[in-house]
Order: structure tokens, then C-alpha cells, then sequence
């Protein structure tokens, strides 16, 4: 069955599906009665339909003295309502039925215990409550309870108190969805003349405009003559033999309480929400200082400095280098238990906190209270994550700075070779001294020049080796740089995916059920 609310046309199920989820939606983020009522409204829907959808039960509310029970009477042609002018007299819901069959599980589920059969096949059951306005509690919860799940509701005032504001504040404006499935009847006609017959319903019909109710059928009868009773059977068995009175009643209670969620959350006013990309870079400055990621940079730059020193610089003097600490191993930067960074100062961890908070805003931006604090705790929720995850994203994403370079091998090979050049000379100059020392002859020494080759292998193999650890040390430096800003790359990155993670991405979440949320009402109302 395919019910239509303006904008588009949209099944009973479907509505029904949204307003459920809208309400798991809202679980604790509006007020829980509202939710809470939602939700009866789905399940009473799955109760109804599931009862005979051939019978439509019609109330009759009204207040005391308005003769509703006369009406009932008049209605089942029988006297089955004790009637009173000026006190209540009904004290429980009985029921006239036209057709009995089918129609006890459907009474059993209104709780109606008392009931009439006064005839035949059109599926009527017509109810008659208590008053709404009696002195009696149990009376008015009784009504309150069944004008909630009747299929139609007729409304029985009189002369003296249509205006009442009880009928009015407390049931009327409240159904301003149920205007499909009423009638309201101005009883007692008889006793007015003519002409004020006719200013008494349009007063009636502009008080139930204020109400949101305009365009509900208003009738004129007179229990007691009569007069207009057979028009109020004729609307009565137009509603009853279309068999939708039931679907259009739950139609309208999906509307009211889709309209509750609504008014609740703020008015579930659509927006733009804020792209992600934009909330990443200035939380991560923040995060990056907590983690201490500039000091892992110049650490990574200083330790391939100093690696590079070690691994290609002139072996005589290479050995010194060791004895210094190296700059990244001391942060005991691996995959396995916590770093040795420092912890966060008071001011980084105030600056993260002042982050996160803005995060929070920035995504809550637009969004009507409460919900928009859902938003803002959702970005705070994992804080007490950031710590540890914060750490182990720098462990993890600093590894590669201890992959050593290719040429740092060529170049310790190639002063290995030098430094072995130079050993020589030294040693060829040892056997000459040696010799000349002991007065031995001394075999010819070959020359570059005027230069021996013994020198020049010596003095140039020193040369060379301290000329090769200097430019080493050049693309060391440069290499250092590099690598730094190759690791500050990595490092970010691991930062951004920590603070999307623990931050962004619950508030995001939040805000894109606040957006679920609207789309469900709106496809709800």
C-alpha cells in the first residue's frame, strides 16, 4: 500500500524502516522518551497490521456532558451506555460492533473487555471512552491510552465547551498529523437557534485551524433529536468501507513522531559538512610537536651524518667515531615496546587538546545542539589513545632511516684501498731506515720525479684518505637532509592517519549519523 506525503510517494514499510532507524540513530543522543516513542510506533504498527485490517475501530472521545455515550446509543440504535449530563458515567471503553468475526484479537489488543454486537458485515467498531476531562485518573489514562491506537477518532463537543482549551492544548494540537483519520461532531445542536448553529461550527472550524487540524469534517447533530446523525453514519461507513483507516492512522503517527525526532534534534536542519582534508593539517602540526617528530628528524639527519662518518671516513682516525653514541639509536626508535622520546611538555599537550577541540567544532559546525555535543565528545572519545599510538606510529615509520646507503660501501672500500697505499709506502720506508740503520746496501729506490715512491705512496695515500673523508662528509651532509625530509614525509603521514584515526574520523562518523539521522526522518515524515 503506497501512501503520499507531498514530495514523493513512499510505502508504509519504507516510512515505517526509516523511523526505526532514525530512532537507533538518536539512541542516545536526543531525549530518550522521544525515542522511546518512536520506536512504540513501530512496534504498535507491527502488532496492527498483523490484526484484522477488515475492521476499523472508530472512538468516541469527548468531556463530560458532551453526550458522546448519547451518540453511541443513538449510533448502535440500542441504549448500551449509561448516559449522565453532569458527571462521568463511562468509566471503562465498551465497544458496539457491525461484524464480530475476526474482530476478538484486535479487541483483546485495545483491551476492550465489553462488547456489543448490534449487526452485521461492515467491519465497524465503534468505541465509547470516558471522558477525557473526568475526575477520575484511570479514566484519562484510559482515554490518553486508546485515542493513541484507534484507527479513527471522532470527537464529541458541545455548545458550552468546544473552546475548552483541555480538549484543545492537550489532545487536539497534538494531532495535527491525524487530520486523515478524525471527525470532530458539535453535538447538542438542538439546543441553539438556527442561526447560531452555523457561527458555532465556523468558530469551531477556525479553532481547529489554530490546532493544525483545518479541514477536518465538522458536524452538527443533536443526539436527542436526531438532527445530523444520519450524515455522521454516512462519513462514518465512507471511512469504514475504504479498509485504510487503520494504515492511514499509523501513516500519521510515523509523520508525528518523525516530527518529534525531528523538533528535537533542532528542526534536523540539512548542511555542508566539512571536508576532511581541511581538519587534517593543523591537528597534525599539533600531534607532530606531542610526538616529538622534530627532534626525530635531526636525529635521523645527525645519525646518517654520523653513520656516514663512520662507515667511509679515513680508517686511522675512523675508530673515534665509534666512540660517540649514535643520535637515532638512543631514542631505541623500533616496532617493539615504547620509544625514548621525550614526553609531551604541558604546552604541547595543550596544544593538542586545543587540536582536538577544534576538530570538534569545526565538524559540529552547523549542527543543532545536541547533537553537535555528540560531535564534539566523539573527537575527544579517544584521546587517551593518542599517546601510545602516537609513539608507535614514529617507531614504525622511522625504520628506513637505518638503511645504509650503497656508496657508504664503495667509498670505505675504495679508503680501505688507500689507507693500504699509504701502509705500504710506510712499510717500504721502514725496510729502508731498517737497512740503512744495520749499514746494509740499499736497493735501488724508484721515483716520481724527485719524489721516491715509497713517500709518495705514503704521503698521498694520507692525503687522499683525508680528501676522500671530507667530500664523504659533504654528501653525508647533503644525504643527511634528504633522508631527514624523505623521514619527516613518512612521519607526517603516520601522524595524519593517528589523528584521522582517533579523531577526525569519530567526529566524522558522528556527524555523518547526524546526516543519516535527517535523511531517515525526512523519509520518515
Amino acid at each position: 500500500m503506497k501512501l503520499l506525503r507531498g514530495k514523493a510517494e513512499a510505502s508504509l514499510d519504507d516510512r515505517l524502516a526509516a523511523l526505526a532507524e532514525a530512532a537507533d540513530l538518536a539512541d542516545g543522543r536526543l531525549d530518550q522518551a522521544v525515542v522511546d516513542r518512536a520506536r512504540d510506533v513501530v512496534a504498535r504498527a507491527g502488532v496492527r497490521r498483523s490484526l484484522s485490517v477488515d475492521h476499523t475501530a472508530v472512538a468516541l472521545a469527548g468531556a463530560t456532558g458532551s453526550g458522546k455515550s448519547s451518540i453511541f446509543n443513538a449510533l448502535a440504535g440500542r441504549e448500551l451506555a449509561e448516559v449522565g449530563a453532569t458527571r462521568p458515567t463511562t468509566s471503562k471503553a465498551q465497544a458496539a460492533l457491525w461484524g464480530l468475526e475476526g474482530s476478538g484479537p484486535l479487541l483483546d489488543w485495545l483491551e476492550v473487555p465489553v462488547r456489543h454486537v448490534v449487526g452485521e458485515g461492515s467491519g465497524l467498531i465503534l468505541l465509547d471512552l470516558p471522558d477525557h476531562d473526568s475526575i477520575v485518573l484511570s479514566h484519562r489514562l484510559e482515554v490518553d491510552r486508546l485515542v493513541g491506537v484507534v484507527d479513527l477518532l471522532v470527537w464529541v463537543l458541545d455548545p458550552q465547551k468546544y473552546a475548552d482549551a483541555a480538549v484543545h492544548e492537550r489532545y487536539l494540537k497534538a494531532l495535527g498529523r491525524h487530520r486523515d483519520n478524525m471527525l470532530v461532531v458539535l453535538n447538542q445542536i438542538d439546543r441553539l437557534p438556527e442561526r447560531a448553529i452555523r457561527r458555532c461550527l465556523d468558530d469551531l472550524r477556525g479553532l481547529l485551524a489554530v490546532d493544525g487540524l483545518e479541514g477536518v469534517p465538522v458536524l452538527g447533530v443533536s443526539a436527542r433529536t436526531g438532527q445530523g446523525l444520519p450524515d455522521l453514519r454516512t462519513a462514518l461507513d465512507r471511512k469504514v468501507s475504504r479498509r485504510t483507516a487503520w494504515a492511514a492512522r499509523l501513516a500519521a503517527d510515523v509523520g508525528t513522531a518523525a516530527d518529534a525526532l525531528s523538533e528535537t534534534a533542532g528542526g534536523g536542519t540539512a548542511f555542508t559538512p566539512v571536508p576532511q582534508t581541511a581538519l587534517v593539517r593543523p591537528l597534525s602540526r599539533a600531534l607532530s610537536e606531542a610526538a616529538a617528530v622534530p627532534l626525530v628528524v635531526r636525529a635521523v639527519a645527525k645519525a646518517h651524518r654520523h653513520r656516514a662518518v663512520a662507515a667511509t671516513g679515513w680508517p686511522v682516525t675512523r675508530w673515534v667515531r665509534g666512540l660517540r653514541p649514535d643520535p637515532l639509536r638512543r631514542l631505541h626508535l623500533s616496532r617493539k615496546g615504547r620509544t625514548s622520546l621525550p614526553a609531551p611538555t604541558a604546552v604541547q599537550l595543550t596544544m593538542v587538546d586545543t587540536a582536538v577541540r577544534d576538530v570538534g567544532a569545526a565538524v559540529s559546525e552547523g549542527l543543532p545542539e545536541p547533537w553537535a555535543s555528540a560531535v564534539r565528545h566523539a573527537a575527544r572519545s579517544r584521546s587517551d589513545e593518542l599517546g601510545d599510538a602516537l609513539d608507535r606510529a614514529v617507531a614504525t615509520a622511522s625504520l628506513d632511516a637505518s638503511k645504509k646507503p650503497r656508496w657508504w660501501r664503495a667509498i670505505g672500500t675504495l679508503q680501505w684501498m688507500v689507507t693500504g697505499t699509504m701502509a705500504a709506502g710506510a712499510l717500504w720506508l721502514l725496510v729502508l731506515f731498517a737497512l740503512g740503520y744495520l749499514l746494509l746496501p740499499k736497493p735501488p729506490t724508484p721515483t716520481v720525479g724527485q719524489a721516491p715512491w715509497p713517500t709518495v705512496l705514503l704521503v698521498g695515500g694520507a692525503v687522499a684518505g683525508v680528501v676522500i673523508a671530507l667530500l664523504s662528509r659533504v654528501v653525508a651532509w647533503i644525504g643527511g637532509r634528504r633522508r631527514a625530509r624523505k623521514v619527516a614525509k613518512t612521519l607526517r603521514a603516520a601522524i595524519d592517519r593517528v589523528g584521522e584515526e582517533l579523531v577526525i574520523v569519530p567526529a566524522c562518523a558522528e556527524q555523518g549519523r547526524y546526516v543519516r539521522f535527517v535523511d531517515r526522518v525526512a523519509s520518515a515524515g
